[in-house]
């Protein structure tokens, strides 16, 4: 229920406060807070007393706000990740010890690849994908495989609205790159976020061979071996899916695609 001038409701504006925080930032002043969230400081200073009260957040001093660590313990306990992370751990673990290269395990939210877990090699290039952190579909190898996967209905309404602002790729060549990965089996990008990286990733599919994860990894280009990466990603990404579907007596992970 609306009930403030702009007509936003309460519920928008806690989820605005509590996304205010970017990534890798824990604690704000009040003063920059409110003016993330987008509120008057009276207001952003009412709502933040009221969710420190449940511990969501923390009051410092000199007026700072910082994360709760009852949000982080809500958020651990029930999120929808936790299934497709524990089914996925151990075989992330034989990746990174098999290949060693840094390995990434993501979900499709929205026209994002959103990442959910991943493991570094210490020595290895730069591995952009944070856990909780995104990247735009089509700048990501996790991405394009995730997108691959989808029914033909949500392809059609990501590509509708397709717009790359650096002008790198076109929506033709959009088309044909979520083509080939379907026909190929994974998707590989080299040099897109860093220039110095090459990735691959392949889908994770339930039961019913929906694409709910992808499973990548990020390599330099001298260690560029298809031959040998992409049959290691498929086998655990099959693996990956039959632990999923053991878990029938439990809350199994899907994706918000198909909700």
């Amino acid at each position: 229920m609306a009930n403030s001038v702009s007509g936003d409701s309460v519920v928008d504006r806690v989820v605005r406060v509590l996304a205010a925080f970017p990534e890798g930032v824990m604690v704000l002043p009040l003063s920059e807070l409110a003016a993330r969230a987008q509120l008057p400081l009276t207001t952003a200073h009412r709502l933040v007393r009221q969710l420190a009260g449940h511990g969501l957040l923390e009051l410092g001093e000199g007026g700072s706000v910082r994360l709760g660590l009852r949000l982080w313990e809500l958020v651990n306990r029930n999120s929808p990740t936790l299934a497709l992370r524990d089914a996925a751990m151990p075989f992330m673990e034989d990746i990174q010890q098999v290949l060693n290269q840094n390995v990434n395990l993501a979900v499709l939210d929205g026209w994002d690849a959103l990442f959910v877990e991943r493991l570094s090699r210490r020595g290895s290039v730069a591995n952009r994908a944070q856990i909780a952190g995104r990247m735009p579909v089509h700048v990501s190898s996790a991405g394009i495989a995730l997108m691959a996967g989808q029914p033909p209905e949500v392809q059609a309404a990501y590509l509708h609205q397709f717009r790359d602002p650096a002008g790198r790729l076109t929506p033709e060549a959009l088309r044909t790159l979520l083509q080939e990965s379907a026909e190929h089996g994974f998707t590989q990008l080299a040099g897109v976020v860093d220039p110095d990286t090459w990735a691959i990733a392949v889908p994770v599919r339930d039961t019913r061979n929906r694409t709910v994860a992808a499973l990548g990894v990020v390599v330099p280009p001298r260690e560029m071996r298809l031959q040998a990466l992409v049959p290691a990603l498929q086998t655990a990404a099959r693996g990956i899916g039959r632990r999923l579907n053991e878990e029938t007596s439990t809350a199994v992970f899907h994706s918000s695609e198909f909700v």
